[in-house]
């Protein structure tokens, strides 16, 4: 799901975990205060806000992006070429797993939206209801 707004679109992804408390338990520790250089090459690339949300073994991550300069491929790229950042990918990748929907060789899943609450009519006036 992605909803532009004034030049920021949010983004909404899936993945999962793997069903292990112990991978669960230490993604998590691993999210308490990522790699300086990973939060650096997020806001590099235009991820003006970003946050993880976890049901069981369900990961949705929302971000706030910056429509001028987030490009998700050229972000792939880049990240790619720098090792630092690879080795973070590499770590989070063994507590993580594709969700049943995940296309073949890919992580995070981008959820489709269905409903904006901004996109619904305003209701005629009513009376207070007493």
């Amino acid at each position: 799901m992605s909803t532009a707004m004034s030049g920021v679109t949010q983004q909404v992804l899936l993945l999962d975990l793997k069903d292990s408390p112990d991978a669960i338990a230490a993604y998590e520790a691993a999210h308490k205060r990522i790699w300086p250089e990973v939060a650096a090459h997020l806001r590099r690339h235009g991820v003006l806000d970003m946050t993880i949300h976890r049901l069981g073994t369900r990961l949705v991550m929302v971000m706030q992006t910056d429509d001028a300069r987030f490009d998700a491929a050229r972000m792939a790229q880049d990240q790619a070429l720098i090792p630092i950042l690879s080795e973070w990918e590499a770590q989070m990748g063994q507590y993580q797993a594709p969700t049943p929907w995940t296309p073949e060789g890919q992580k995070w899943t981008r959820a489709a939206c269905i409903f904006r609450l901004a996109d619904q009519p305003d209701p005629p006036d009513q009376p207070e209801q007493t």
